[in-house]
């Protein structure tokens, strides 16, 4: 049995590292190299275009196989992209990675997660996420949240004897505890093995391809069978008829789609990584486009982390007030920021210690101590401590007033009632406000003004007294929407929070599970969330948010519910986050349109030449061409540019009705000028062919300047170059010879113009 004071030697350590017992098990930050591999090349249409191109390649010439080229560049373009996120991330991660600290030979030490063994004894402070299960040895008014684990908002007591289980968030209190169960035997690991199976992170980008791509495949058998069976009812060969059927099913199909999606996803997380920002969901990314809200904790957000305590506002005799705060911040042996910054001023290296306390906790607003020599204070928020009534008035006026102007407010009292930590004290008498000072960080107002340039909406949620956190926004230039609320006096009915949420930008004395609430309302007017956090108080809030952002040095639980990290802890990151992710989706709905626009003509065609018994109007090559010049190449560097559009919801609808009357207009133009060369200009079919090409290459030109718009000054050069390419590949016998195009007269000239 392990010593709860000493806890293991080293060799106990490695006697359970050589039997296996240590805290080790796969926990990706990123897919896999084999099923990155596996994604790319196994799909159902890549299993399509795969057979078709082997029906090629015995059927006709191999110009005409060209689209397998394409299908094996898209794959391994895919695979290296991903595979370079996958090193970015997991690169990242490691820099990120959760610590413990644990107690071997008597000394506690600092140690990685994943060296954790069995039996060893580990110590939990406020705002550590319980990482393997364990007993607890011994606690000083531990309290834990398991709704990762149980869905449980409300924090848990625990005591000597109880279980913890990983996963668990410790929101206030202290303890020591003994390992009971690691790695894959932990209760996190099974609960993180079935959220992954069973409920994959949503994706409206992903979603809306898959949905696109249910439609082709509709589409493709029905089609293949019309397009087989007519060009058989011209009484061609088979091999014929299945060549030249060949050329529309494989334009139908929008093979680098997904390839866009998944590329594009894995590019944003590329350029992240090199802003210090680590996404440990991709579809993060694609959220962070559409967000429309960003609620904001002040403390480590706006304002720096370590506050300074400018004076001691004494309200009645000093009474040992002096000696109590420096014994209050002496008693927490794990203390927070406002602690750190008493005993830089009050610190007493012979303070007595407690004998009995109530730690600090988001949801008390409060902290105490009994003391055998100075009897027992209390520091907390002035009004949660102290009743109102006509006695505490001049009180409770003079914070106001400090809070007002821009100050935070801690109120010394003392008590001669017994500490409960479930209730407040009774009996409490003032002895002083303690006035502290935060620092703005210098790239806040900057960073603020962005979003307000975008339309994005600012909420600030915060513990503190909102007369203080109203003066802050109000100097860092936030567009203050109505006066700023005490969290504690907002509307309990759910409907009726909606409404006073939208309209209100600066939120008090926010619990932990009022932050949830609040970032609830506001999804709940379909708006798109974004939060960031850094403390314990904030985990409810990042986890209920569209998308939770945690700073570098937050807390381990901050980080762990947190889709991106900012792992250089700087706000001012956060627009080109924004703007990346904007960038990316924007872009991939851009070039996705070009793809589906061919889908929609290659599909209406295969239609009609199915219905007027005609020769299929092109070969495959020809497809090959068009598709690489006026989808391929375009839609490469279209996804390079900059976008700063914030991208709504609607994704399928949207490209739907562009690609719809555009693919309708491409049909309908070639195959009318097919249908004239054919015949009352007597062209030959290779002619007509060639003509068609020469009118579908020209729509779709069309079609991408209009995609490409607003023009600037790179995409009508890109036009240019794809027209040039063209016209070269019409001009120079070699290649007009390789895609089988026919030079054609100027009476068939007339016709295609």
């Amino acid at each position: 049995m392990t010593d709860s004071s000493s806890g293991l030697d080293e060799a106990a350590v490695q006697a359970r590292r050589n039997r296996g017992e240590v805290n080790r098990f796969v926990e990706p930050t990123s897919r896999g190299t084999w099923a990155i591999v596996r994604a790319n090349v196994f799909t159902r249409f890549n299993a399509l275009l795969g057979s078709l191109f082997a029906l090629m390649l015995v059927l006709g010439p191999w110009q005409d196989a060209l689209f397998g080229g394409v299908l094996v560049i898209n794959a391994l373009i895919g695979i290296a992209q991903e595979l370079r996120a996958k090193r970015a991330l997991d690169g990242l991660a490691v820099l990120s990675q959760t610590r413990a600290q644990v107690v071997r030979s008597g000394r506690t030490i600092d140690i990685e997660a994943s060296d954790i063994v069995l039996d060893d004894v580990f110590l939990l402070a406020a705002g550590d996420q319980v990482l393997v299960d364990a007993l607890v040895l011994s606690a000083d008014e531990l309290e834990l949240d398991e709704s990762l684990l149980s869905g449980e908002a409300a924090p848990l007591a625990k005591h000597a004897g109880d279980e913890v289980l990983s996963g668990s968030l410790v929101t206030a209190g202290t303890a020591r505890c003994r390992t009971t169960r690691v790695g894959a035997a932990s209760h996190v690991h099974g609960l993180t093995t079935a959220a992954r199976q069973f409920s994959p992170a949503h994706s409206e980008l992903r979603d809306g391809t898959n949905r696109i791509l249910r439609y082709v495949t509709w589409a493709i058998v029905p089609t293949a069978v019309l397009l087989v069976a007519s060009q058989l009812g011209l009484h061609m060969p088979l091999a014929d008829a299945l060549r030249f059927s060949v050329g529309g099913l494989v334009a139908m199909v929008p093979e680098g789609l997904v390839l866009l999606t998944s590329a594009a996803l894995g590019l944003g997380a590329i350029r992240l990584a090199r802003r210090r920002t680590l996404v440990q969901d991709l579809p993060a990314v694609e959220t962070l486009a559409r967000i429309d809200t960003l609620c904001l904790d002040k403390t480590g957000t706006l304002t720096e982390h370590d506050p300074e305590l400018v004076r001691v506002e004494w309200l009645a005799e000093e009474a040992g007030g002096t000696s109590a705060l420096a014994a209050l911040a002496a008693a927490d042996p794990h203390p927070n920021t406002t602690l750190q910054a008493i005993s830089r001023t009050h610190n007493d290296p012979h303070a007595p210690a407690p004998d009995f306390a109530v730690p600090f906790s988001s949801s008390r607003k409060w902290a105490g101590a009994h003391f055998a020599t100075l009897g027992t204070w209390l520091l907390g928020a002035p009004e949660v401590l102290l009743p109102v009534s006509d006695s505490n008035a001049a009180v409770h006026a003079q914070a106001q007033t400090l809070a007002q102007a821009g100050y935070r407010v801690l109120l010394l009292a003392r008590t001669s009632a017994n500490l409960v930590a479930e209730q407040r004290p009774e009996g409490v008498v003032p002895i002083g406000l303690l006035v502290l000072a935060e620092r703005l960080r210098p790239d806040a107002a900057a960073t603020l003004r962005y979003f307000r340039e975008q339309g994005i909406s600012v909420k600030v949620i915060s513990g503190d007294n909102p007369a203080t956190v109203g003066q802050v926004v109000q100097h860092l230039g936030v567009a203050v929407t109505g006066a700023p609320v005490d969290a504690r006096q907002m509307p309990s009915d759910p409907a009726a929070l909606a409404d006073f949420v939208v309209t209100h930008t600066v939120f008090g004395r926010a619990m932990p599970d009022q932050k949830r609430l609040l970032i609830a309302a506001l999804q709940s007017k379909g708006l798109v969330v974004a939060m960031v956090g850094d403390g314990a108080n904030d985990i409810l809030g990042l986890k209920q948010a569209d998308v939770g952002i945690a700073m570098g040095t937050g807390t381990s639980a901050a980080r762990a519910v947190s889709q991106l990290v900012l792992l250089d802890n700087a706000f001012a990151s956060l627009p080109s986050v924004v703007a990346e992710g904007r960038r990316v989706i924007g872009n991939v709905e851009r070039v996705a349109a070009l793809f589906l626009t061919k889908t929609v003509y290659a599909t209406l065609l295969a239609f009609a030449v199915g219905i007027a018994d005609v020769t299929f109007p092109f070969l495959p090559r020809h497809l090959t061409l068009i598709g690489a010049l006026t989808i391929g190449t375009p839609g490469f560097f279209l996804s390079l540019q900059r976008n700063s559009d914030r991208v709504k919801s609607g994704f399928v609808e949207r490209v739907l009705r562009f690609s719809l009357p555009s693919g309708f207009i491409a049909c309908a133009a070639t195959f009318a000028t097919y249908g004239l060369l054919t015949g009352p200009l007597g062209a030959s079919v290779a002619q007509a062919r060639t003509g068609a090409a020469v009118v579908l290459f020209a729509v779709a030109t069309l079609i991408v300047a209009m995609a490409s718009r607003p023009l600037t000054v790179m995409r009508p050069g890109l036009i240019a170059a794809l027209c040039a390419a063209f016209a070269a590949t019409l001009g120079w016998p070699v290649l007009r010879k390789f895609f089988a195009l026919e030079p054609l007269g100027a009476a068939m000239w007339s016709g295609v113009a």
